[in-house]
């Protein structure tokens, strides 16, 4: 493994660590409070009470399956699925360090964990010659 591909797998356990501890306080400060607001409401239906949480933790699963998979890119696949696998996941990392900056006025350690990731992740796919 060359340091290209340790980049790349430290970007995945940067980016893995930060999804489960989102999930954790996501799951204690909003699914649990917004839950409790929907089985208030009567006007909230069925579906929309069942479907609010899954989607709020969205970010959080895809965040960890790509930290997964650039560790997996890494360890056992090609340059040109390492870079298709990092462009992929570097977006959805982009999205989130940007949204959580911005929605938290720079304020929160997420967007600067995610920014880490992108950093170790552009590195990752910077060797020369693909």
């Amino acid at each position: 493994m060359n340091r290209y591909d340790t980049a790349l797998v430290l970007a995945g356990i940067v980016g893995s660590f930060t999804a489960v501890v989102h999930g954790i306080l996501m799951q204690r400060h909003m699914v649990e409070p917004v839950g409790a607001l929907m089985q208030a409401d009567a006007r909230m239906s069925a579906p929309i009470r069942k479907l609010v949480p899954p989607l709020l933790h969205f970010s959080t699963f895809n965040w960890l399956v790509g930290g997964l998979a650039l560790i997996a890119s890494a360890i056992w696949l090609e340059r040109s699925a390492q870079l298709a696998i990092g462009l992929l996941v570097g977006s959805s990392y982009l999205f989130g360090a940007v949204m959580n900056c911005w929605g938290t006025r720079g304020r929160h350690p997420g967007w600067m964990l995610l920014a880490t990731a992108l950093v170790l992740i552009a590195f990752g796919l910077s060797k020369p010659g693909g």
